[in-house]
């Protein structure tokens, strides 16, 4: 059997096996802006320290024209891979349909997700990644990613550990859709990206 020859049933079997229960019934907190925070108890001398090693000291000033979240980069953290595995999430996102993440079958590695939050605190980021085979969905991962508040360094998000799949039939491209929200279904960026399992790094 070539690499790459995956029947539709097969297929079809995979997604079954990956599929999630539905998530929890999760209802977000009310929306306040950082200012409104930061006025809220600020006679409360314990409760405005707290706030501060969350907040920072200030409000960050941001440009009015940039986005409240901004992602940068995407990185898969593999120590067996010969090279870096990075995207520039802030350049052309289609030149990531024309080329491909090589990965190792069976290698573990965690998905690691860079931004930036800008201007007002947002709630619940979310990190969705949904992967295709063929044109078949076989599996859909969502990650809670969490709340933050602006600050003028870089947030970085970490995924559980994968494992890359193994195995003949596993080998092939796939095509990954990626997508970073939050509690109000904002879409902050969506990527479409591609990853081929081979057998070995450089096959």
């Amino acid at each position: 059997m070539a690499e790459d020859e995956v029947t539709a049933e097969q297929l079809a079997a995979i997604a079954a096996e990956n599929e999630q229960p539905e998530p929890v019934n999760y209802k977000p907190p009310a929306h306040k802006s950082v200012k409104e925070i930061q006025e809220l108890d600020k006679d409360d001398e314990s409760l405005r320290k707290y706030k501060e090693t969350l907040l920072g000291s200030g409000a960050v000033e941001a440009d009015s024209t940039v986005p409240n979240v901004q992602v940068t980069r995407m990185s898969l953290m593999c120590e067996s891979a010969p090279e870096p595995l990075v995207l520039d999430l802030t350049g052309d996102l289609e030149a990531f349909k024309k080329q491909a993440f090589v990965l190792k079958e069976g290698v573990e590695y965690k998905i690691k997700i860079s931004f930036k939050v800008n201007k007002e605190i947002v709630s619940g980021l979310k990190y969705v990644q949904q992967t295709y085979r063929k044109g078949i969905k076989i599996d859909k991962s969502d990650y809670m990613v969490g709340s933050y508040g602006p600050r003028l360094a870089e947030f970085d998000f970490l995924t559980t550990v994968e494992e890359a799949p193994k195995g003949l039939i596993t080998r092939g491209n796939y095509v990954m859709k990626s997508k970073f929200t939050d509690d109000d279904q904002h879409d902050h960026l969506s990527w479409e990206w591609n990853l081929n399992i081979k057998k070995d790094w450089k096959d």
